[in-house]
């Protein structure tokens, strides 16, 4: 399926510029969509039985170890909402935080798709490869955030009972 044949040094150039270009396109898209589209849950954001509350997460992946060493995006755009750490101790800032988890994990999910793209100029492992660092770099991310929407859910929820 290969269509351009380059030399190693050139293909190499060309998947770190095109990784970059399809990481931070989507994060920019998705920090365009307005808030409103992510103030409820929809089919990829939902919270399902088997997560059981984030205990899952804690359980299986042991999210709690290693979520705090994820980076935060959020200052390489001007409307970026930081979630590496609490800024407010009230229900609106808890509701936003939740929001940006949906947006968060969306562009994630959405950088991932474009990887098979490699394969137009790589060879099969090298295709392979791509693939593989898309669900690497990404995944943890969406791990992470599904982990800290199931705990804000729960804040909201509390602060909204009050």
């Amino acid at each position: 399926m290969r269509i351009w044949v380059l030399p190693t040094f050139w293909t190499i150039l060309l998947d770190v510029a095109v990784w970059y270009v399809i990481q931070m396109g989507t994060a920019y898209a998705c920090t365009r969509i307005p808030v409103a589209y992510f103030e409820r849950s929809r089919l990829f954001t939902r919270v399902y039985s088997f997560e059981q509350n984030g205990l899952w997460y804690e359980r299986y992946l042991l999210v709690k170890m290693w979520k705090s060493k994820l980076p935060d995006g959020s200052r390489l755009f001007r409307d970026g909402f930081a979630k590496k750490e609490m800024r407010g101790n009230h229900k609106d800032y808890f509701r936003r935080f939740v929001i940006e988890t949906r947006r968060g994990e969306l562009a994630h999910f959405l950088a991932m798709l474009p990887a098979p793209v490699f394969f137009l100029w790589s060879d099969s492992v090298t295709g392979m490869i791509m693939i593989f660092y898309a669900i690497v770099i990404n995944l943890p991310c969406i791990v992470a955030q599904r982990y800290n929407r199931i705990r804000f859910n729960r804040l909201v929820k509390l602060r909204m009972e009050k």
